[in-house]
């Protein structure tokens, strides 16, 4: 039929038998951002948004979806992770008044399929809660582009963007 391997005999979407795969350690980075105001901008650097501490919120946010990816996406099989991490670093242009947060992830497990969807679900909802906190100042931010950096392990190998 296809070399899709996410059909079976009918056509229909059906989720991956991953019963036969090795298992190996197998590790996702993936990106995304948030453009932001100065007055965001600000008020995350300094503490002082009115809901609370704008990246603690948001890295506990990514780390918990990472957790329920398969609950979120239908095809993705529930995994065992064995690390997700959440970082920040802020890309600041005074001159073009530019502020944006950009937000990484890297996930790992041991087990029979990758972590790439979490990964980029784990940035997607830290980015979406970096919104959600700030949107009473500004509605005007900018989330993304979301993407797989790099992937590890498995049949496939490396990936790196």
């Amino acid at each position: 039929m296809s070399k899709l391997t996410h059909f079976n005999e009918q056509g229909r979407a059906k989720m991956v038998d991953i019963s036969e795969k090795k298992e190996s350690v197998r590790t996702a980075i993936a990106l995304s951002s948030v453009k932001v105001n100065k007055e965001i901008y600000d008020e995350i650097r300094n503490g002082t948004n009115k809901k609370g501490d704008v990246l603690a919120v948001a890295q506990v946010a990514g780390i918990m979806a990472a957790k329920q990816t398969s609950n979120i996406i239908p095809m993705c099989h529930p995994i065992s992770l064995t690390s997700v991490n959440i970082t920040f670093d802020w890309n600041v242009d005074l001159e073009k008044n530019h502020y944006e947060i950009a937000i990484q992830s890297e996930v790992k497990t041991k087990g029979s399929t990758g972590v790439e969807m979490e990964a980029l679900t784990a940035v997607s909802a830290a980015a979406l809660t970096v919104y959600d906190m700030c949107k009473a100042v500004d509605k005007n931010m900018i989330i993304g582009p979301t993407m797989l950096m790099k992937k590890t392990g498995g049949k496939s190998g490396e990936f790196l963007r």
